[in-house]
């Protein structure tokens, strides 16, 4: 059950050739060309390791769909030819007669045609509690999955027996289904790999145009060799390709990966991790997410009066009271006094909590000994009933569920003293009154009914039998608190311009008011109830999520997730999705930011999502977009300081070509090298891992059509702190030169009296480049418009970084081993105590660069409106 995918060497092919790749590669092979096997080596190693890992994070991708085969059995027990037999479930094919039952995985989608059984259906629809499918249940559906005849492929038979017959096999199946949509089309680029390509298609023009030019204007222009000018072209293409560009984005975001996990936030993809600072909507779920799921009951009503639940059980309940626990005790499926604490639906468990604190018994095993038919909750029905025998051997009908759903099917309730009298208007209307109040306050309230069956009447075998004329007995309120750093965590997306979307399977009142609570919403907010959204059109749907901030949808089937994010990000949005089941698979796989829960998710929630939350926590994912946002202006940061050195590498290669050779080439090819996969690398590292501005969620979110390279960071790069450090290198080139009696033209090769001098002065050059570094990270930590400027022992990885360039430089300078082979030689004092100008000559002229630029207004964002 999955669609075909490529090839493996083709996936590996696609990595290989992409803008930056194929640059470096031509890098490599004309390094190899000129003379230097070892440059085109290293470049090589950088393009090959990188490729290893994108591979990595598409097979990543890939396991969603692996995942969802983990529910399919491997045999299957048919009737072929009147012989029952296994098979592999692979051969089954649509006429086949498939034999159900306990404790098997099913098939195939099938229609039953005789029997009974309880189906585990959360594999499909997210609902934990088993569901009853029985061949004599063909009712007027509207949905596949609510129909009552069927089962279907992956779902769990835990009781019961059935022959049915298969209708549909592998991904014609309503679980091949969510695999296909989880699969649909190729994963897209993040917003940062779009980014770095877009930056390798300019680096690649620059670098191309710049060689080809200067290839002529050296040879016919400047009168060099032929030989001499295609040198001279290859070193300029090398010195304009920043060979640790990749490497240094890709071990910037594993760092910032690392510590998103020990924030509690597992991401899978490391471009991710960029995506989530620019997202501009959060869809989350309620339950789990902005709550603890931790119920607990607060309140019971009866027509006898409201009654608070938590404080001490009442010495004398009232009858209606006690009557109300008893049932709520009868119609329960978990355990309050388990080794291991309470087990259980935390909602069953909330309402056990109720029933004891009514003076009901809540022993399962006395439960158990008394009950003779269980029909299980079931999101059609919203109720779950039980057949329970009392004391005096007469059955007796009880039910809980939604109030609603109650009061279609009540026709009686019990009044203060236990009578029963009609359930009329009035009565109607003081129920939904109070159900009203309570889930006005963020309460999920259940309703409870019972009725007894006559003498000799037997347990109904069907619920729909069971639940009708009922008596209303009361109501339960529960609270499931809000998780307390969710209010800061909305607060922040606020400032942040990050609108906020629930949606939930809960009750639209009670959605509102837990909104309200945590601060989503402040006034009157708009909730769609399911019926409503499935009856939108697109064009409806659209005008709505253009404002999306504060929109609550409520009894939403796990379908409208997708539809959801597809609409919002078809605006142009950036979309964060949570979600648990396998039927949010494909939302998850679909939206830029797919969040799964890591306690109480399900496989194929976490392999469809990028993100996994390891605490379920809406906090994290605030938490994450803030890292987000981090990385992002640290990428920023280390390409800005990896760019600002291309003039100084390039300017020595146009002082060569330019005057016909009469300057000797101020920088070797070998130290071009130790450059940009040396010294250039650990700071730039470093600068990844600056700390987060103070107003970084203060600041309205990205446009999805930001650049990363944009034309205000070339300028600041090349045109400020570039021009500034190609003058400064060159200044102390030629200053070494002229110290030892240069003239231009001089010739300075092997056995030349100025050998020696050539030597130190290329040092400089080095030397000075290595200098201007310093004071270009130190320039790069300061964003254009910040009003203050960052600490140094803020970035304490910074310092070190900057102490192992300059002690890395030391040793290739001074270590008689490495100095024929990078072509170095120790330069005269007064040279080196040239060099100490070099970075605050740098920073400075940056600084009064930003000091001439308007700065931003102060203010926080306004949640984001969809263009």
């Amino acid at each position: 059950m999955r669609s075909r995918r490529a090839p493996w060497p083709r996936e590996i092919l696609d990595q290989v050739v992409h803008p930056l790749a194929l640059l470096l590669w031509a890098a490599a092979g004309l390094a190899a060309l000129s003379g230097t096997p070892v440059l085109a080596l290293a470049i090589a190693a950088v393009v090959v390791l990188n490729a290893v890992v994108a591979f990595a994070q598409e097979r990543q991708a890939e396991r969603a769909v692996d995942a969802l085969r983990g529910y399919l059995p491997a045999q299957a027990t048919v009737r072929r030819d009147g012989r029952v037999r296994a098979i592999a479930a692979r051969d089954l094919v649509p006429g086949d007669v498939l034999l159900l039952t306990e404790g098997e995985r099913v098939s195939a989608d099938a229609r039953l045609v005789s029997g009974e059984v309880e189906v585990d259906m959360s594999a499909l629809t997210g609902e934990a509690a088993p569901v009853t499918r029985a061949a004599d249940r063909e009712d007027g559906h509207t949905s596949p999955l609510e129909a009552q005849e069927r089962v279907f492929s992956g779902t769990l038979c835990t009781a019961g027996e059935a022959v049915a017959v298969v209708r549909a096999t592998g991904m014609r199946t309503e679980l091949g289904r969510i695999a296909a949509l989880s699969q649909r089309g190729r994963r897209e680029m993040s917003p940062l790999e779009r980014e770095v390509k877009r930056a390798a298609w300019i680096i690649a023009l620059v670098a191309v145009a710049m060689g080809a030019a200067f290839l002529g204007l050296g040879w016919l222009a400047a009168g060099l060799p032929a030989d001499d000018a295609l040198r001279f072209a290859i070193g300029l293409l090398v010195a304009n390709v920043p060979e640790g560009l990749l490497p240094t984005i890709t071990l910037a975001l594993a760092v910032c990966v690392r510590t998103l996990s020990r924030r509690g936030a597992l991401v899978k993809r490391l471009s991710a991790v960029e995506t989530l600072g620019a997202a501009t909507v959060i869809c989350t779920d309620k339950t789990g997410t902005l709550t603890l799921n931790r119920m607990r009951p607060v309140a019971a009503w009866t027509l006898a009066g409201p009654a608070g639940l938590d404080g001490p059980p009442p010495a004398a309940p009232g009858l209606t009271a006690s009557r109300l626990g008893a049932a709520i005790a009868a119609c329960a499926n978990a355990d309050l006094g388990s080794p291991g604490g309470a087990t259980g639906d935390p909602t069953e468990v909330a309402m056990l909590e109720a029933a004891a604190a009514l003076g009901a018994g809540v022993d399962p095993v006395a439960r158990e000994a008394r009950r003779r038919r269980l029909f299980h909750f079931h999101p059609a029905r919203r109720m779950m009933a039980t057949v329970d025998e009392d004391a005096a051997g007469r059955l007796r009908v009880t039910a809980k569920g939604a109030p609603e759903a109650l009061l279609a099917r009540a026709t009686r309730i019990a009044d203060a003293e236990d009578a029963e009298r009609p359930l009329g208007a009035a009565e109607r209307a003081a129920v939904s009154a109070q159900v009203e109040g309570l889930a006005a306050r963020g309460l999920r309230v259940l309703a409870v009914a019972d009725r007894p069956l006559g003498a000799g009447e037997a347990a109904p075998s069907a619920a729909d039998a069971a639940e009708r004329d009922l008596c209303l007995i009361g109501l339960v309120a529960m609270h499931d608190p809000p998780r307390p750093a969710v209010p800061d965590a909305v607060a922040r997306c606020r400032r942040a311009g990050i609108a906020i979307v629930v949606v939930t399977g809960d009750n639209g009142v009670t959605a509102a008011a837990i909104a309200r609570e945590v601060g989503i919403v402040r006034d009157a907010p708009r909730v769609v109830a399911g019926p409503e959204l499935s009856a939108m059109d697109d064009a409806a749907l659209s005008a709505l999520l253009r404002q999306p901030d504060g929109l609550i949808f409520a009894r939403a089937e796990p379908e409208a997730k997708l539809r959801i994010a597809e609409h919002l990000r078809a605006h142009g949005a950036v979309v964060a999705m949570t979600g648990d089941g396998v039927n949010d698979a494909p939302a998850l796989r679909h939206a830029d930011i797919g969040v799964a829960m890591g306690r109480s998710g399900t496989d194929v929630a976490r392999e469809a999502a990028t993100m996994i939350l390891t605490d379920d926590d809406f906090a994290t994912v605030v938490a994450a977009i803030e890292e987000g946002r981090r990385v992002y202006a640290n990428v920023r940061r280390f390409i800005l300081y990896i760019f600002a050195h291309a003039p100084p590498e390039v300017l020595p290669f146009l002082a060569f070509a330019l005057s016909g050779g009469a300057i000797p080439l101020p920088l070797t090819v070998m130290q071009l090298l130790a450059i940009d996969l040396g010294t250039e690398t650990v700071p730039a590292l470093a600068l990844g891992r600056e700390r987060a501005e103070r107003d970084v969620m203060d600041r309205p979110p990205r446009a999805r059509t930001a650049r990363l390279v944009d034309r205000a960071l070339l300028r600041r790069a090349w045109g400020g702190m570039g021009i500034v450090s190609a003058a400064l290198v060159m200044a102390g080139f030629v200053a070494e030169l002229l110290a030892a009696g240069w003239s231009p033209g001089d010739p300075t090769g092997d056995g030349a009296p100025l050998h020696e001098a050539y030597l130190r002065a290329t040092t400089m050059t080095f030397l000075g480049i290595v200098a201007c570094q310093i004071g270009t990270a130190m320039a790069s930590r300061v964003e254009d418009g910040a009003r203050t400027r960052p600490p140094l022992r803020s970035n304490r990885l910074l310092v070190w970084g900057i102490i192992l360039e300059v002690v890395l430089a030391i040793a290739l300078v001074g270590l008689p081993p490495l100095q024929p082979l990078f072509g170095t030689a120790v330069p005269s004092a007064g040279s080196l105590a040239m060099l100490a100008a070099f970075p605050p000559l740098v920073y400075a002229a940056d600084a009064l660069r930003r000091r001439r630029l308007p700065r931003p207004a102060p203010g926080a964002a306004a949640p984001t409106a969809v263009p």
